[in-house]
Parts: C-alpha cells; structure tokens; sequence
C-alpha cells in the first residue's frame, strides 16, 4: 500500500533549532537589513506621500477623508510585510535548500522535514513583523500617525 501525500504534518519541538539557526545567521545582517527596512518605506512616503500628496490631497476611504500620506502608509505596511514574507519563503529558502545545501545538514541531524518546512514558514511570518515594525517606527518618526490602533497591524498581519 502506498501512503498518501496528504497527511497530517509530523510536528514537534525541533523546529525550534532550524529557526533559531536562521535567526543568528540573520543576526550578522541585521544591520544592512534594518536600513533597507527602514530607507524604503521612507523613500516612498517621502516621494510619494509628501510630493504627491500635496497634489491629491485627502482620499475617499469608505466614506472617510484621511490624508494621501496615511493612505499610502497602510498599503506600504500591506505591500512590504507581504513582500518581505514571500522573499523570505521564496528565495531565501530556496537558496537554503538548494545553493547552500543548508536543509541536506539539518536533514542529517533527528528533524523532520516538516519542522524544517514549519521554522521556515515561522521565520518568514518573524521577518514579515520585523519590516512591520520597521514601517510602523517611520510613520510614528514622521508623524503620519499617532493611532494607537497601529499597534493593531502585528497580530493582523501575522
């Protein structure tokens, strides 16, 4: 008899390892992530939500008129934390897998493929918060909002 493809994932406690292992890999680039984190968003909402806000001016939000700039800051938080999650489990994973030959390491040590799979889905959703919050520190350093309802963005985007 052959087993099925679908089945529930063999799940313990040792994706913990996979993810703490990318997580101090991570750590020596902290910095040259924490800027890119932190100069895009700003680029875009300087450019885009200074220089042509001023053009637009507010915008028609289900039947609410909030500024340009706060407009475009909630999409650029939707934007980055997606984009940062699918890079992450995308082609960095890939590249763990396949260039680095990371995953055929961990393989040779007693985790499962599925814990591999659920660290990295996990280290891509921790990544997703870190860009989250770098977002949300540059629209508290401009002032484009003083909401605490900000803080709602974590668990939601999560």
């Amino acid at each position: 008899m052959t087993e099925s493809i679908w089945r529930v994932p063999d799940l313990s406690a040792r994706w913990w390892p996979v993810f703490l292992r990318n997580l101090l890999v991570w750590r020596k680039l902290a910095l040259p992530s924490l800027v890119g984190n932190i100069a895009e968003p700003l680029m875009w909402l300087v450019a885009f939500g200074y220089g042509m806000g001023a053009l637009v001016g507010q915008v028609d939000v289900a039947g609410a008129r909030v500024p340009y700039i706060l407009f475009l800051a909630s999409g650029s938080i939707c934007m980055s934390a997606m984009n940062a999650a699918s890079f992450e489990a995308l082609y960095s994973a890939f590249s763990r897998m396949h260039v680095q030959k990371t995953w055929d390491g961990i393989m040779n040590a007693p985790v499962s493929l599925d814990n591999v799979v659920l660290a990295e889905m996990l280290w891509a959703a921790f990544k997703a918060l870190f860009t989250v919050t770098a977002i949300l520190g540059v629209m508290l350093a401009l002032g484009i909002s003083h909401s605490p309802k900000l803080l709602a963005a974590w668990p939601v985007l999560l």
